[in-house]
């Protein structure tokens, strides 16, 4: 690996997190100390970030953080960049690790089925599944799968609205779900399992783990999957998305 190229984690687990305004100093200062750039947000249901460095860095951050009961066994999603694509570190407390505005919504205790990578083919290509993509509109612009729903969303908190509007009398319908790394769609299930949609499934790891698992010729993604920082689009093999020559 060159030693310019910057390493990338793209990370969040939903978890009870009584201390995270305690914790907030020492994250903030262990990113510091190794140079490391990007956003971590910390909330009662658990915590959600991106972060860059060094590869040798970006390694002994996500050691610390897994260092600590609540994040044991958290993983990342890493990619790579040639340049640094943050400016500089934050670390936020908020309500939710991803806003959906909607009490008691819970995906530590119920979720929708996982769906690997290499298996996620076969279920959207089935015509009897409903396929949506959770993001937001300019997101799904950019790039998804091949016959999926768009909700119309400029915000996560308005797919619960999207839900009750167009999904209703569905609820025994097989609804397959997707996002960027799986953060969204873990809320999205559990919010549409309390409401008696049976049958729902997501993307485990999101469009970056389906990116990094199957190949190009295999692939039914179309376009390239926007991300929040200065790459702005990966594509398959988590690579950075090239601007189309004039």
């Amino acid at each position: 690996m060159p030693v310019t190229q910057i390493a990338v984690s793209a990370f969040y687990k939903f978890v009870t997190l009584q201390r995270a305004a305690a914790l907030r100093l020492p994250v903030l200062e262990a990113a510091r100390a190794h140079g490391i750039r990007g956003t971590i947000l910390l909330a009662p249901e658990g915590i959600n970030g991106t972060i860059a460095g060094a590869p040798d860095a970006l390694a002994a951050m996500m050691a610390f953080l897994r260092s600590h009961p609540e994040f044991a066994g958290l993983e990342g999603r890493q990619s790579l960049a040639d340049e640094m694509p943050f400016g500089r570190m934050k670390v936020r407390l908020k309500k939710e690790i991803v806003t959906m505005g909607v009490a008691g919504v819970d995906p530590t205790q119920m979720v929708g089925s996982y769906v690997a990578p290499e298996a996620w083919n076969a279920l959207i290509s089935d015509p009897d599944v409903l396929v949506i993509d959770t993001r937001n509109g300019f997101e799904v612009q950019a790039g998804t799968f091949s016959g999926a729903t768009d909700p119309g969303t400029s915000s996560f908190g308005e797919f619960p609205a999207f839900v009750e509007r167009a999904l209703a009398g569905q609820e025994q319908r097989r609804i397959a779900m997707f996002c960027t790394g799986g953060i969204r769609c873990e809320k999205a299930t559990s919010f549409m399992k309390a409401r008696g949609f049976d049958k729902v499934y997501h993307l485990k790891g999101g469009i970056l783990g389906y990116l990094a698992a199957v190949p190009p010729e295999q692939s039914l993604w179309q376009g390239n999957c926007f991300v929040f920082d200065a790459r702005e689009g990966l594509t398959h093999g988590l690579a950075i998305m090239k601007p189309k020559a004039d």
